[in-house]
């Protein structure tokens, strides 16, 4: 299902439906509600002061972000809790930001590192509110974060360092796997990984009061129980990739960019006016190519180039005319979303507002 593009749209454009946005909002809230768990989601999904408000009108205790700049750009937008879910090294700027941060919300920061933990306990020693630290735990991703019997070192160093280390945080990212049980697998990963370093942290006598898990693909696979806290983020919009693991309907589909057709040169091919400076150029080992086309779903997006994006047919199929708009889902929407000014919210066709991408390029 596409959402339906207004008339005379000019694109490129990413296009937002409300009602299917509101609906993924609360359906995620209520299912975080009723099975006790906090929702903190990420917001460097929507980057959207509106979608912000939403979330937290909906019940999200706070907003989670991956950098101090998104930060900064909530804090002017009104919100008052966020984590920095990132183990971020703090440069003397980035220290001087955080330790404002400090002073002007409830902020928590996550961390990695001896030396990390160091240096943000001096960065914001004496601020107005106590900052929490969150110890991150590398579940299964091998990204960032330590294995669990690894977070005592860092637990310590961060409360020496004077921060109030509340807790452990993980991010799935191997649940994006297209292995039919691969968001099972991510969830029950992060319950051990997390159970196992919560209890290494509290046989150091620190209070843990936070368990922080959870992305979209294993948000529907968690067990009341280990973790108390989600984080997804993707959820709000949902993308390709998100449809081809089976984290979501074609009906919760919230959001994707309109394009023009502006070339037919071959019966199985045609080009629109997207490319990877609106699309980004993101692949999935569970997309074939780089975007989904609701109309056309058994085309495929062979070439992308900065503004154009190359689009084959199967043999018999019967393409769009020049000039038609043509509905295109990001295999992966933070990075559109990051490169846009501004979204248009369409309601049945119609534009019924425009809403700024406030934490735009926000990525320091």
């Amino acid at each position: 299902m596409a959402i339906p593009l207004p008339d005379g749209l000019t694109t490129p454009a990413l296009v937002v439906d409300p009602d299917v946005l509101d609906r993924n909002i609360s359906r995620m809230a209520e299912a975080s509600r009723s099975q006790g768990f906090t929702l903190r989601p990420h917001a460097k999904t929507h980057k959207c002061a509106q979608i912000a408000d939403r979330q937290l009108r909906a019940g999200a205790r706070g907003l989670s972000v991956a950098t101090i700049s998104e930060a900064e750009a909530f804090a002017r937008a009104g919100v008052d809790d966020l984590f920095i879910a990132y183990p971020v090294w703090l440069d003397a700027d980035k220290a001087r930001r955080t330790r404002r941060l400090a002073d002007e919300v409830a902020l928590r920061v996550g961390v990695e590192s001896v030396e990390g933990a160091q240096r943000l306990g001096d960065a914001v020693r004496g601020s107005a509110r106590p900052v929490e630290a969150l110890i991150e735990v590398d579940s299964g991703t091998h990204r960032t974060g330590v294995p669990p019997h690894a977070v005592g070192g860092v637990g310590k160093a961060a409360a020496d360092a004077g921060l109030d280390v509340v807790g452990v945080f993980t991010f799935p990212g191997h649940g994006y796997g297209h292995h039919p049980q691969a968001r099972e697998r991510a969830a029950r990963d992060e319950e051990r990984t997390l159970s196992e370093a919560a209890q290494v942290l509290r046989d150091l006598g620190l209070d843990i009061r936070v368990i922080s898990g959870g992305s979209t693909p294993t948000a529907g696979r968690w067990r009341p129980g280990t973790v108390d806290e989600l984080r997804p983020g993707v959820y709000v919009f949902n993308d390709a990739a998100q449809l081809a693991i089976g984290s979501c309907t074609s009906e919760d589909l919230a959001l994707v960019a309109a394009a023009t057709v502006i070339s037919t040169p071959a019966a199985d091919r045609f080009v629109l006016d997207v490319g990877t400076k609106v699309l980004g150029a993101d692949t999935s080992p569970s997309v074939t190519g780089y975007g989904y086309l609701p109309e056309f779903p058994q085309a495929t997006i062979t070439g992308m180039w900065e503004h154009h994006a190359v689009v084959r047919l199967p043999e018999g199929v019967r393409g769009p005319s020049l000039g038609m708009l043509v509905a295109v889902v990001p295999n992966h929407v933070c990075t559109p979303v990051n490169l846009a000014d501004e979204l248009l919210v369409a309601r049945n066709g119609e534009v019924v507002d425009r809403w700024e991408v406030t934490a735009r390029g926000a990525n320091t």
